[in-house]
């Protein structure tokens, strides 16, 4: 459910997906933005239409262990039937104030004040965007829309900047306009989880993203990465290879490595902490560090493509993933190297903290830039 307008990609996207899956999956399209709140508001005929119990809602730009399971137990032995669930992790005190805060009854785990994005300290304890509702929740969503057009009433020309009024009473906020009303009603619970979980601000954040995901599969499905074998490419911590991908057995992967369908590696190259994406070719010698290779690009021989990463603090076990600005006193951010799809790198060449658009055939070097 989004205001993307659908295209190609996504359709092709949604259809293997099914067909992966053996789910039927579809995209809602909204007419407007109408915000975390308003989505499901207008579409919530759709959402009931199954006759459920509750239903999941996940934001899309976060990654995590998705413990949808234990969610669910949880939402059984809090509340009542008709109670919600906010699933919640730790942060530390000062990233704590770029996220939802909720204070909780530490024996009950009631929500009882949520405050989103605060201007001082309220909790370290912040939302995740993955939540457990019942089909209660659209009344709580339909009582903000109701007074959203009452306002619109009272002060017409707040609708002013809409051509439709209707269009501004439905841009509602989950956040805001409902947990916050909704705290301290016995009606919210937050279950905490321990587990890995992040951000997704950026295509860059995607390599600390997958960094998560394979370190999760080395524990739930280590049989999912690479492993050394004789006359098989050297691999260094947790690797992903996709069967269809041609590896030459003097390179070296990892760690935090993904290595799409289709690709070919050449001989003596190194990878580390990048995504290679489907159809990619890394010709014999090159270097790949901290950078994502779009489908179907080309590397070509002893280039070097890098990137700077934006870690979290590794000795802060609570710290998060910060949302970097794309540039910085008039100066792109160094960050992670991100060549779009069928872009061409050639032989011997040094690519630094650069972000390459689709459909480009470089002929030198480039060092923090955005190649358009």
């Amino acid at each position: 459910m989004g205001f993307y307008q659908p295209h190609e990609a996504l359709s092709r996207f949604l259809v293997s997906a099914q067909q992966e899956f053996k789910i039927p999956i579809r995209y809602l399209q909204e007419y407007a933005a109408l915000g975390t709140g308003g989505g499901i508001y207008h579409f919530r005929d759709q959402i009931l239409s199954g006759g459920a119990e509750a239903f999941f809602v996940l934001n899309a730009d976060v990654c995590s262990e998705f413990p949808l399971q234990e969610m669910l137990e949880f939402r059984q032995q809090h509340g009542d039937a008709h109670s919600f669930v906010i699933l919640g992790t730790t942060a530390n005190r000062t990233q704590a104030l770029n996220y939802g805060c909720i204070v909780a009854n530490a024996d009950t785990q009631e929500v009882q004040h949520y405050v989103e994005k605060p201007s001082t300290f309220v909790s370290e304890i912040i939302n995740c965007g993955i939540y457990l509702f019942t089909p209660a929740i659209f009344q709580h969503i339909g009582e903000v829309f109701q007074r959203n057009q009452q306002e619109l009433v009272l002060c017409p020309y707040l609708g002013e900047e809409s051509s439709n009024g209707w269009q501004r009473a439905e841009v509602i906020r989950l956040e805001q306009d409902v947990f916050t009303a909704l705290a301290g009603s016995g009606k919210l619970f937050v279950y905490k989880t321990d587990g890995f979980w992040s951000q997704i601000k950026s295509a860059g954040s995607a390599i600390y993203a997958s960094r998560l995901y394979l370190n999760q599969y080395s524990k739930s499905h280590p049989e999912r990465l690479a492993q050394n074998k004789p006359g098989g490419p050297i691999i260094r911590g947790n690797v992903y290879i996709h069967p269809t991908a041609s590896i030459d057995s003097t390179a070296v992967l990892g760690p935090n490595v993904s290595i799409g369908e289709g690709v070919t590696v050449g001989a003596g190259v190194r990878v580390r902490e990048s995504i290679v994406l489907h159809g990619a070719s890394l010709h014999d010698h090159t270097c790949v560090l901290n950078t994502i290779v779009g489908w179907d690009s080309t590397i070509g021989r002893w280039a070097r493509v890098e990137g700077t990463p934006s870690d979290p603090n590794p000795n802060d076990p609570y710290a998060k993933i910060d949302s970097e600005t794309l540039f910085r006193d008039g100066r792109l951010t160094p960050s992670i190297t991100i060549l779009g799809c069928s872009v061409t790198i050639p032989a011997e060449v040094v690519i630094l903290n650069s972000i390459v658009l689709p459909h480009k055939e470089l002929s030198r070097s480039y060092k923090n830039q955005i190649i358009l």
